[in-house]
């Protein structure tokens, strides 16, 4: 495709991602792992190559406070974010969704305090998924781009209008540089033409979105809910779009890798993703049945393809990173509700690792995938097990 081939990190290919979809506001609060995004879309600003009004805040609740307001007058938006930051502005996220502003949101995936650290889980967005937004994680830069400019389209898709929020596990991603391809910008103008709306604030029609009545409410959210749902359809849509115009597709809400003729699977979130697949690639050479699927959309939540692939594994494993404290993983959680929908459902367990940022090794998703296997032919385990941890707190 034209276009060009760069080396850059995970937080500059969302920068690229955003020079090129145009935004016509962007709130920008600086915060490790994502302070290098706002650092190179302030560049781009200042060098003319993105015209954008730049409003450089005071805190993360106002970034996503002004990213709400100018989305009111009918502007393109963008704003990035993490961890406490993004718990920071957790009160105005409804706001957001509620209004129907389709706002992208960049969130680097960090872990959240106490005790305090600075590498990635996924605590900080999976908190958050009963605010309304669209929730999808990436596994490289370059999906790291391609989605920004997918969530622009499949947020103001008038079937949706809902806002995003595209998570990037920190420093694994934001901090590491790999060659992302850049399309033109006559192409990602074509795919992503300029926003245009009638959710938006008009002098000539003035109305309230801040207030509803005891007889409105539940109405209200029910028909957000219902066009939640509609947004699988957009997203396999856009999906399939962007994959015929620049070469690359990601299989929509979740992505399956060599599921066909699998005994057991492993669902994963982000950059693990690669270092499963190249364990089943492995595992696969010795024999071994064992296949991925790699979550992509936890909001909307791809119910019916998890059924599918429920219906035709004998053992599934979900790795989080992520603890709901005083139970279990909450990707687990919810595929597992989906699962029950499962003519016969298969063993499951649910794997926590990762948390603040501790190594998922190859030896550790052997290690899974064995269990999973053992647990296929019948072997009674754990539900929840730890991964990489002493064997005095397993389970």
């Amino acid at each position: 495709m034209p276009g060009k081939k760069i080396f850059i990190s995970g937080d500059e290919a969302v920068a690229e991602a955003v020079r090129m979809a145009r935004p016509h506001v962007i709130s920008a609060y600086p915060i490790t792992p994502q302070t290098v995004t706002v650092e190179r879309i302030s560049d781009f600003v200042e060098d003319g190559s993105l015209k954008s009004e730049y409003l450089h805040v005071e805190s993360e609740h106002s970034a996503m406070s002004a990213a709400i307001g100018a989305a009111a007058v009918g502007a393109r938006t963008f704003t990035a974010t993490s961890s406490q930051g993004l718990l920071y502005m957790a009160e105005t996220l409804p706001y957001a969704s509620g209004a129907r502003f389709p706002i992208v949101m960049m969130n680097a995936n960090r872990t959240v305090a106490t005790p305090w650290a600075l590498l990635s889980d996924h605590r900080d967005s999976l908190s958050q998924l009963d605010s309304g937004w669209m929730q999808v994680y990436c596994e490289d830069a370059q999906e790291a781009f391609d989605m920004i400019l997918q969530a622009y389209r499949i947020a103001e898709d008038p079937r949706v209008m809902s806002p995003v929020m595209v998570n990037l596990d920190g420093f694994i991603l934001t901090h590491t540089y790999e060659m992302v391809d850049l399309p033109d910008q006559e192409e990602v103008d074509a795919f992503l033409p300029p926003y245009r709306t009638e959710n938006r604030m008009d002098l000539e029609e003035p109305r309230t979105v801040c207030y509803a009545s005891l007889d409105e409410y539940m109405e209200f959210h029910m028909k957000q809910e219902f066009d939640m749902r509609k947004a699988r359809a957009v997203i396999a849509e856009v999906d399939r779009d962007f994959g015929i115009r620049f070469g690359r597709q990601y299989g929509g809400l979740l992505e399956k890798y060599r599921c066909e003729d699998a005994d057991a699977v492993i669902f994963t979130l982000g950059s693990v993703t690669g270092t499963v697949r190249s364990v089943i690639d492995s595992m696969r050479g010795n024999g071994y049945r064992v296949g991925l699927v790699k979550m992509r959309f936890v909001r909307p939540f791809p119910e019916d393809e998890v059924v599918d692939i429920a219906e035709k594994v004998k053992a599934i494993g979900v790795l989080d990173r992520d603890l709901s404290i005083g139970y279990e993983g909450i990707v687990f959680s919810n595929v597992s509700s989906s699962v029950l929908r499962a003519c016969s459902a298969p063993a499951m367990v649910n794997y926590i690792g990762g948390l603040g940022g501790r190594n998922i090794s190859k030896d550790n998703i052997q290690e899974m995938f064995l269990e999973l296997l053992r647990a296929a032919d019948g072997e009674k385990g754990k539900r929840v097990r730890f991964v990489n941890v002493g064997s005095e707190y397993d389970g």
